[in-house]
């Protein structure tokens, strides 16, 4: 697949009038991702070394993680083949059969750490339980024609090996499916489970249970993509190994799945691009597994050929920005940019991937190879959709873009001001998109971009931090978070946010309570392109222009010149980075500087993200009217909604803070 996929396999507008992709698109790119890693391979095959990122685990650590991860991608694709003698599926076959027979060999050559303990603290090198769920999904998808290969002296080596994982304590979160897998697999082909209790490990996740199909990922409120690429397709699979998917609990989780498709499906856009939102983004097309495994179980909210639809315009949007086309696959989204990356990511972490190609584990006559592609919603053009136990509002306008009101979910947990300031860059911005990717490195110790920030006499800014309330409302969403600065809640201070939106425009509403005036900064979205970045300020706000014409721009509507009342403007700043920014090596930020007063602060801004569009200050203005009354709002949109609120009652939280938990009940 070193070549453009579209000029070498012949695109189908017929049954595919969206994407041109099928089957055929889908096995070359499998084909070729799986081929890098066996270009890399060691001599028995269990510790490939790709190029790339080592952590502090060690290459064999990361050549386990290189197989477990990449078996992902080959049990469906050796599944699904109409063949089994094809060339490239024997080519599958071997390899992964020969590889974790060197991996779980005991004192062979090759064999992977395994230094995890039985209970907490874990010790060693952890992964292996990662990639021992892995192999067990894996396992389970390609049985027929992988495990049933084995002997059976094979087949017990590979089982020990699962069972030592199947009997770990893990963390607090997505962790606990994995023993789970590794259990759930030998339960399926009946291995010895004599003392492995790890149905508490799934009742304890189904536990975490939010709504709308979601889950937080443990004690912390951290809701992303764990939930498409770990949490459903894992319940899924584990329902099915130890044939409880006809049970209350089992039926239950397909209800969940089904109302996760609905949800998930806004937040990919019309051509292709997924929303940058949450940790591990170098997973990439993970994200689709949970509607290849809804679709397998007929427990989708979208048809056949919706779910190829989806599926296809991301993969396709990947690979057109020259994801694995030249090589194996990188620690990044479109360009390699390993500082979006989590410190556990190795060189074989990005093959997590592979879990998003489940649907080639389906036949090639199956209902999502053959429908006719119909519109996702992205395609059908605006829509305004919450998501109210999560905290979010999901937007998109005619642009195609889709944009992220984030008013829940923070990768956080109460109480803050310890050690850190706890934030993190893809959970604490009020808002991402499927087309901007939020600020690190120096970008992120700014704290600027998609922010408000009260700033210290040398202009260092607060953090958000743990959300202390929320609510979401129709299409107003809001929270109230205690700013954090060096490490410390600010005593005796809050902010209230309400986000309101319309078309390619949003108001973000501020109520800033403080017994003393701050400085105070405001951001809009960051965006990046490999060249420079077209800038500029005007009178009242600021504007920045990134990749595919996207711009962004911010205007001050309320109270820049605090604590002057009924007062606008305030000082505009365009703030430039480099290697800042997953979407480009360039990137910028809109913003303004104002000041609060004492007490009770409202300021309410325009934040402006369309692709396309031109430089026209006036014309942004002329989107909405404000009206303040104190703390209460009125937005008078151009196209004729009408959006009102309380700042100081739409979130219910009693005003004190550190008085209430993280999402508003009482500690």
């Amino acid at each position: 697949m070193r070549e453009d996929i579209s000029t070498t396999i012949a695109m189908d507008p017929v049954l595919s009038p969206f994407t041109g992709w099928g089957r055929a698109q889908w096995e070359a790119v499998a084909d070729d991702w799986l081929g890098q890693v066996r270009r890399y391979a060691s001599a028995e095959g269990a510790l490939p070394r790709l190029p790339g990122r080592i952590t502090g685990d060690g290459v064999r650590r990361e050549g386990m993680e290189a197989v477990g991860r990449s078996f992902l991608l080959a049990a469906p694709r050796i599944a699904g083949a109409a063949d089994p003698a094809e060339p490239a599926v024997q080519e599958h076959l071997e390899y992964y059969s020969r590889a974790l027979l060197a991996g779980t060999r005991p004192g062979g050559a090759e064999e992977w750490p395994r230094g995890i303990s039985c209970r907490l603290p874990l010790t060693g090198v952890t992964n292996s339980i990662v990639e021992a769920a892995n192999i067990a999904f894996s396992l389970h998808v390609s049985r027929e024609r992988l495990w049933a290969g084995l002997s059976r002296p094979e087949q017990l080596q590979i089982a020990q090996w699962l069972r030592h994982h199947a009997r770990c304590e893990v963390w607090q979160n997505n962790w606990q499916l994995f023993p789970a897998m590794a259990e759930g697999f030998l339960r399926s082909v009946d291995e010895d489970v004599r003392g492995l209790q790890t149905h508490r490990n799934v009742a304890r996740v189904e536990s975490w249970y939010l709504g709308d199909g979601w889950y937080t990922d443990g004690p912390e409120h951290a809701v992303d993509y764990y939930n498409a690429w770990a949490i459903h397709p894992y319940l899924w699979a584990w329902y099915r190994m130890t044939d409880a998917v006809h049970t209350p609990e089992g039926q239950r989780h397909l209800e969940r799945l089904h109302d996760f498709t609905a949800s998930q499906a806004h937040m990919v856009a019309a051509d292709g691009s997924l929303l940058h939102q949450g940790r591990s983004l170098t997973y990439r097309t993970a994200a689709l597994a949970a509607f290849w495994c809804a679709d397998a179980s007929g427990a989708s909210a979208l048809t056949p050929g919706q779910t190829r639809r989806l599926a296809s315009g991301a993969l396709a949007r990947f690979t057109a920005q020259g994801v694995g086309v030249d090589g194996p696959l990188t620690l990044g989204w479109y360009d390699a940019f390993e500082p979006m990356c989590q410190d556990y990511s190795g060189f074989g972490s990005p093959y997590l991937a592979g879990i998003g190609f489940l649907g080639l584990a389906q036949p090639a006559t199956a209902p999502v190879w053959t429908a006719v592609e119909e519109a996702l919603p992205a395609d059908r053009g605006a829509f305004t959709v919450p998501v109210e136990p999560v905290g979010w509002v999901l937007r998109a306008a005619e642009d195609g873009v889709v944009r992220m009101a984030n008013h829940g979910s923070d990768h956080a947990i109460l109480p803050v001001g310890e050690d850190e300031d706890r934030d993190d860059p893809h959970y604490a911005k009020f808002a991402y998109s499927t087309h901007t990717a939020p600020g690190t490195g120096a970008a992120w110790e700014d704290a600027i971009d998609s922010h408000l920030a009260l700033l210290d006499d040398e202009g260092a800014g607060s953090r958000r931090s743990a959300l202390r309330a929320m609510r979401v409302e129709e299409e107003l969403a809001g929270s109230v978070h205690v700013p954090q600065l060096h490490r410390r809640a600010l005593p005796g201070t809050a902010v209230t946010t309400v986000t309101a939106g319309d078309g390619t425009a949003e108001v973000r509403a501020h109520l800033v309570q403080t017994d003393r005036p701050w400085p105070m900064r405001e951001g809009g979205w960051m965006v990046a392109d490999d060249c420079g970045i077209p800038a500029g300020v005007f009178e009242d706000g600021a504007w920045a222009q990134g990749r595919d014409g996207l711009l962004a721009a911010v205007i001050g509507l309320h109270g820049w010149d605090a604590p002057e009342p009924g007062s606008a403007g305030g000082e505009a700043q365009v703030f430039a980075y480099r290697d800042a920014n997953a979407m480009g090596s360039h990137s910028a930020t809109p913003a303004l500087r104002g000041r609060t007063g004492t007490g009770g602060t409202v300021v309410v801004t325009l934040h402006v993200l369309e692709r396309g569009g031109s430089v026209d200050p006036q014309s942004w203005r002329d989107r909405v009217r404000v009206q303040v009354d104190g703390t209460r709002i009125r937005l008078d949109w151009s196209s004729g909604r009408r959006a009102e609120f309380d700042l100081a009652t739409f979130v219910p939280w009693d005003g004190h803070p550190g008085l209430t938990g993280p999402r508003g009940e009482a500690r």
